[in-house]
């Protein structure tokens, strides 16, 4: 085989193996880890610290973007697989965004669901070490995910990877540019993209939807809400698109690292 016709070969095969984009990437899951331990009491960071010790790390950064990691180690590709469906709910009511367990989250394989039994096993001091660990570990990425608006849309587009975009000059997809490409321009690390998001103060919380009695739920809706309008009539993302879209991406990182927080600091309170 002639050696152009061998690359080509080789770069489309790559391209079909490149694996979906994850809600916000490795940056913007370290900023909201890192601003969620900022914000613990003292008794939920005590625990922190125990539970990531088992890892021999300090900071909740190390473990937020572990679940999207075990796709690439082979002793973990099992439970990715049994996990992939929990890093996104799709709202198939449409625009609405209205939550309903029996359609949106089936069998519980959904973000939602997801949340609500890590968080249960976190907080179970019957439970092993290890294995309130893995569930810390998902509860620090999972609170990214669902505050990701792609993660919790109403489109039948794979939350906007099937939505392709021209992003500084490279071919790119909707839900890329949010996973990574528009944090990414600000040219920081995830510890001063942390000050810098601290620096603003603390963030307002969106007022209560429906359900009530489900904040998982309610966190959920006011992402695909966000998502009904963030998709650009053209499909060249300019300047102007990040001007308006990286503030509403920076205060989601905002809300989830004090919710985050809010959700350990019960779970792992005295």
């Amino acid at each position: 085989m002639p050696l152009l016709r061998r690359i080509a070969l080789i770069l489309f095969v790559a391209l079909l193996v490149v694996p979906a984009a994850q809600a916000w990437g490795p940056l913007g899951h370290s900023i909201v880890a890192a601003l969620a331990q900022r914000q613990l009491s003292p008794a939920a960071e005590a625990e922190v610290e125990h539970l990531l010790s088992l890892d021999h790390v300090h900071d909740l950064a190390a473990i937020a973007s572990w679940p999207d990691e075990i796709r690439n180690i082979p002793d973990d590709q099992v439970l990715w697989k049994q996990t992939r469906r929990l890093h996104y709910i799709n709202f198939h009511g449409g625009p609405r965004c209205d939550y309903v367990p029996p359609r949106d989250c089936r069998d519980g394989e959904c973000v939602v669901a997801a949340l609500s039994h890590y968080v249960r096993i976190l907080g179970d001091r019957s439970q092993p070490d290890r294995v309130r660990l893995q569930a810390l570990k998902f509860v620090v990425h999972f609170v990214g995910d669902i505050h990701q608006p792609l993660h919790a849309g109403y489109r039948d587009d794979l939350g906007g990877n099937k939505f392709q975009v021209q992003f500084e000059g490279q071919g790119s997809n909707l839900h890329r540019v949010w996973d990574s490409g528009m944090l990414e321009t600000r040219g920081l690390g995830w510890r001063a993209y942390a000050r810098r998001l601290r620096a603003e103060g603390p963030v307002k919380l969106p007022p209560a939807i429906a359900p009530l009695d489900n904040p998982y739920a309610q966190w959920a809706e006011e992402s695909c809400r966000i998502s009904r309008d963030i998709y650009p009539s053209r499909h060249v993302i300019g300047q102007a698109y990040v001007n308006a879209e990286l503030p509403v991406a920076e205060r989601q990182l905002r809300i989830a690292g004090r919710r985050l927080a809010e959700v350990l600091n019960i779970a792992l309170g005295n």
